[in-house]
């Protein structure tokens, strides 16, 4: 009992249930460790005594927690309703807020007689922002906390708003330097915008990725989620790029000719996008273009950013210095070059300056290439613009696991439990951060995050949105199912999470596929955070099963038929996704006995759609059933419906096969017609079987023409 009391004061899961109607005990062994990763000593039944006592008398003596949360216009939160009368209370707002010029003052009041007001009387509600809480009581006990004031929702899109979703290194142009980039995002979002009426582009994510060859190619597995990758820059648009001079201007060109050839490789004969390779030449390019000085005004501008982003930026422009000298795992590093905080790292901050500011001045130029590309969005008429993507961990060698080492837990890391689907669980390698440092902090690394995120993006993605509730932690050395749910304060996680984003006037969507704890689809409806609906899944699974009428789906999601996990529309309509996990050995049946199921499946659709007048009779092509898809997630009340892009040319792989590594080149496939030949942004804007399927989203006629010089898909 000891133990279980003690987990649960620190949110420790001691059981799970992975079916409504099976509950699993959680090894001890996984328990201690996951308490001994939060900073409690359980090793021996004393040591839990020890441990329990200190935490609960620590509890019974709490005036306020760390981290308080009020919503604007809602009654208060416990912390503040049982407090003594005469209380006083100061809220002073914190630099970074935007709100009263002065501290308010106010003092407890006896509640009034008969029914309670929602709020108290003495209670003078604090603009929107992050606040600092003074208490002081009538016996002189005092506490201090953060204070989140939020919205009550995070700004909604407008209705029936259509885009197009994308893994940004997929889209190679003309001019590309062997994988898309932001001068693309900015070109598929003007054209997008323009001529289709689109609201957004949602694209995978950007984060920095841990050098090194091979490099993960997994965007969701990055180094930093604090900052950019600049592999993601478009060399020519940098301004400094016009003014170099010989030799520079030679060696310049002939990275561009070896860039050339990357494309052509990928576009032609067949070759896989080389992210390092493409990462190589840019470094080499990089390095030409920051001999120029910067003009005045550039200067200026630099400044600024450098100012704005402050021990960040410098933290993680010091990593990459160092990772340079010493390679990306830090770890392995000298042992004062471990701590971000020791004498040795300070002096490298001195002795890499160069090199230092050459990672910053990355950094300041792809944040101005995002600036461009949601400006290009939104001048094009986009309701919404760009949707970035937030993933859900970072690497455990990366750069922000060395910047901030007490906010991660050590020998954990992030995974799923087992389940019907997967019977060994996951443990996708990343480490979770500490709940009870992000709420000492007053979410100070998650606000941080958001704020950089979301300067220059219409909507965050956020990648396992469920992760804001609850983690499933996987003890270093333990299988994935021997792990357990640590719980997060997901009051204050949303509250943060609603600030910034009504801060940077964004929608917030949240991945909430697979197995979802009750409760969170509404808790996190009630905030305005869209969900994510994918037609295939969309069944009455609490009725008979069937496909979910039209009428029946949640307004509150980015409805899509795919995802970057899941297979193409034209490879779930034809069967194709089941073979290729036949070839690659990961069909847990035998073929016949998938395709069969997978065939009934998709018929079942088929037949749905014909009957709802979506599938034209003698329109029975593949072609014309993904434009019937489509059809039918623009005739529900979802309030943004998405088209995946490799959808509208026919392409049939998937981007990600999940459960690969080797066997697939997952994040390393460009866009491909239904004949597998790569195509270019400039030839998908051209294609008929684009323009037929865009007529759909649009309400325009089918047999609208596509421009002139249009290649055949």
């Amino acid at each position: 009992m000891g133990l279980s009391r003690l987990a649960a004061l620190h949110g420790v899961a001691t059981s799970f249930s992975p079916s409504p109607d099976v509950t699993v005990s959680v090894p001890d062994d996984t328990v201690t460790a996951v308490l001994a990763a939060l900073g409690v000593d359980a090793a021996t039944p004393e040591d839990v005594r020890r441990s329990l006592a200190a935490a609960e008398t620590a509890a019974a003596s709490r005036l306020l927690p760390p981290t308080v949360v009020t919503w604007s216009g809602e009654p208060l939160p416990a912390a503040l309703t049982g407090l003594p009368h005469g209380t006083l209370l100061t809220v002073d707002p914190e630099p970074d807020t935007s709100a009263a010029p002065g501290p308010l003052r106010m003092r407890v009041l006896p509640a009034p007689a008969g029914d309670a007001p929602p709020t108290p009387s003495w209670w003078t509600e604090p603009p929107p922002g992050i606040h600092r809480l003074t208490l002081r009581t009538p016996d002189r006990r005092h506490a201090t906390a953060t204070l989140v004031v939020a919205p009550d929702r995070v700004p909604q899109p407008p209705p029936r708003t259509h885009g197009f979703l994308v893994q940004l290194y997929s889209l190679l142009s003309a001019r590309s330097w062997g994988m898309g980039d932001l001068a693309d995002l900015a070109d598929l979002a003007a054209w997008a915008g323009r001529t289709q009426g689109s609201g957004f582009v949602q694209i995978n994510p950007l984060h920095a990725a841990v050098p090194g060859r091979p490099t993960d190619p997994s965007p969701y597995r990055p180094s930093s989620r604090r900052f950019p990758d600049p592999v993601h820059l478009h060399i020519e648009s940098i301004p400094e790029y016009g003014h170099v001079a010989e030799p520079g201007r030679t060696a310049l060109d002939d990275l561009r000719q070896e860039a050339a050839a990357l494309r052509e490789a990928v576009l032609d004969k067949g070759a896989l996008i080389d992210r390092d390779a493409v990462l190589e030449l840019k470094r080499q390019a990089l390095e030409i273009v920051h001999r120029v000085p910067l003009s005045p005004g550039r200067r200026a501008a630099y400044c600024d950013f450098l100012a704005a982003q402050g021990q960040a930026l410098e933290d993680h422009a010091l990593w990459c210095a160092l990772a340079e000298v010493h390679g990306p795992r830090w770890r392995e590093w000298p042992e004062g070059l471990r701590d971000s905080r020791s004498p040795q790292s300070a002096r490298a901050r001195t002795d890499l300056l160069d090199r230092v500011d050459f990672h910053c001045r990355l950094a300041w130029l792809t944040d101005t290439q995002l600036a461009a590309a949601q400006s290009a969005a939104r001048e094009s008429g986009m309701a919404v613009g760009i949707v970035h993507d937030l993933a859900v961990g970072v690497h455990p060698d990366g750069a922000d696991t060395w910047a901030q080492q007490d906010a991660f837990a050590r020998g954990m890391s992030v995974g799923a439990p087992p389940d019907a689907f997967n019977a060994h669980g996951q443990d996708w390698g990343l480490p979770p951060w500490r709940p009870d440092a992000l709420a000492k902090s007053g979410y100070a690394p998650f606000r941080a995050l958001l704020r950089g995120l979301l300067a220059h993006a219409g909507a965050l993605r956020i990648d396992h949105v469920m992760g804001l509730f609850r983690l499933w932690w996987v003890p270093e050395g333990l299988p994935p199912t021997e792990g357990t749910y640590v719980a997060q304060d997901a009051e204050a996680m949303l509250a943060v999470l609603v600030l910034e984003a009504h801060r940077a006037g964004a929608v917030v969507v949240g991945e909430d596929l697979g197995t979802v704890e009750p409760g969170v689809r509404e808790a996190l409806a009630r905030r305005g955070v869209l969900g994510t609906s994918v037609l295939w899944f969309e069944r009455d699974w609490a009725g008979d099963g069937r496909p979910l009428a039209p009428g029946e789906w949640r307004q509150g999601c980015v409805a899509t038929a795919t995802t970057h996990d899941l297979p193409s529309t034209a490879a779930r309509l034809t069967g194709e996704h089941v073979t290729l996990r036949h070839r690659l050995g990961l069909l847990p049946r035998p073929l016949e006995q998938e395709l069969a199921e997978d065939a009934a499946d998709t018929a079942e659709w088929l037949a749905f759609l014909a009957r709802l007048r979506l599938l034209p009779e003698g329109e029975g092509d593949e072609e014309a059933a993904v434009r019937a898809v489509h059809r039918f997630l623009r005739s529900t009340p979802a309030l943004m419906s998405g088209v995946w892009l490799p959808d509208t040319v026919g392409d049939r792989r998937p981007q990600n096969l999940p459960g690969t590594w080797d066997q697939y080149p997952n994040w390393r496939l460009p866009i491909a017609d239904a004949d597998g030949h790569p195509v270019t942004l400039e030839e998908i804007t051209a294609s008929p079987r684009l323009h037929r399927l865009t007529a759909v989203l649009t309400d325009g006629p089918e047999s609208r023409t596509a421009p002139p010089g249009a290649r055949p898909s």
